[in-house]
């Protein structure tokens, strides 16, 4: 069975998408398309590049926090100036190692660009803060004056992750002018609109989600100043808008994968913590498909 595949944000715990994967193919059900936000733009990427699950599980183990946070040398040297380098570049760390890095796994496949993947087959999002409004690579490219199939997809991806005050956004440079853009969970944490319209009157293919769900009560926001609540509205956006979208649209066809509570930029990992978050994804994926029928 061929399906399309909407996988939400989540950070390093999107492990867990790797073992739901993993489960599908198992059952010889497989992505056909893929769209998602932030970390699930990378899984989404990936597995339209052509990585098999157990690919993806090995590539994401190698993860190594150190080696992607690449803060500039001043705040290093300093750890107090990491504050000032917020205020002055916007983000603690710049964001090109984790680019090239994703770059060089897409170069293994022979990927480089949207123009290297089956037309309509991969999107992303991301938030484009300087125009307000969200945008889905390749598809809006156009929009400012940018080639779609020469887009490096390696540079969408990274913007999609360019999580507000982790990473420095990414300046957008098109010949409408340019555009800071940031972390597309700040709009739409689970794009599972993407592939709504066409597919569904259409009846090509299912659609299914993945979406990461903590298994603990989410704790009250402290807002004491004007930082925690600029932090505290982007985690009610990233949260309230898809959530309620989910709840009333598409809850029968997403795979909730219960959660550790562990942070998205929690790099450094245990391997018990990796392994878990995969076997996590594994369970929740036979669950759903036991219980609606897929097998």
């Amino acid at each position: 069975m061929l399906v399309d595949a909407v996988f939400a944000g989540g950070g390093v715990r999107a492990i867990a998408f790797a073992g739901a994967l993993e489960e599908m193919v198992k059952r010889q059900i497989y992505v056909k398309r893929a769209a998602g936000t932030s970390a699930g733009a990378l899984t989404a990427a990936l597995i339209i590049a052509g990585y098999k699950p157990h690919e993806l599980n090995a590539i994401i183990y190698e993860l190594k926090g150190e080696e992607l946070l690449d803060a500039r040398p001043q705040a290093v040297k300093t750890p107090w100036l990491k504050w000032m380098q917020v205020y002055k570049y916007m983000g603690l760390y710049k964001g090109n190692a984790l680019e090239k890095w994703i770059a060089d796994k897409l170069k293994k496949k022979g990927i480089r660009t949207f123009g290297d993947v089956e037309k309509d087959s991969l999107k992303i999002v991301g938030s484009d803060l300087t125009n307000g409004r969200f945008i889905v690579f390749p598809d809006d490219l156009a929009d400012y004056g940018i080639d779609p199939d020469s887009f490096p997809i390696a540079r969408a991806i990274r913007m999609s992750c360019s999580l507000p005050f982790f990473f420095e956004p990414v300046l957008l440079r098109g010949k409408k002018g340019n555009s800071w853009i940031v972390d597309g969970g700040v709009l739409s944490n689970f794009p599972m609109w993407l592939f709504e319209n066409r597919l569904w009157e259409e009846r090509k293919r299912p659609v299914i989600g993945m979406q990461l769900v903590s298994n603990k009560t989410m704790e009250p926001a402290v807002i004491d100043n004007g930082l925690q609540l600029l932090q505290a509205i982007i985690e009610t956006m990233r949260r309230a808008h898809d959530q309620r979208y989910v709840d009333e649209a598409f809850a029968k066809n997403v795979i909730f994968i219960p959660v550790a509570d562990v942070k998205a930029t929690a790099f450094s990992l245990t391997e018990k913590e990796r392994l878990s978050l995969f076997l996590e994804g594994e369970k929740a994926a036979k669950e759903f498909l036991v219980d609606k029928n897929w097998l």
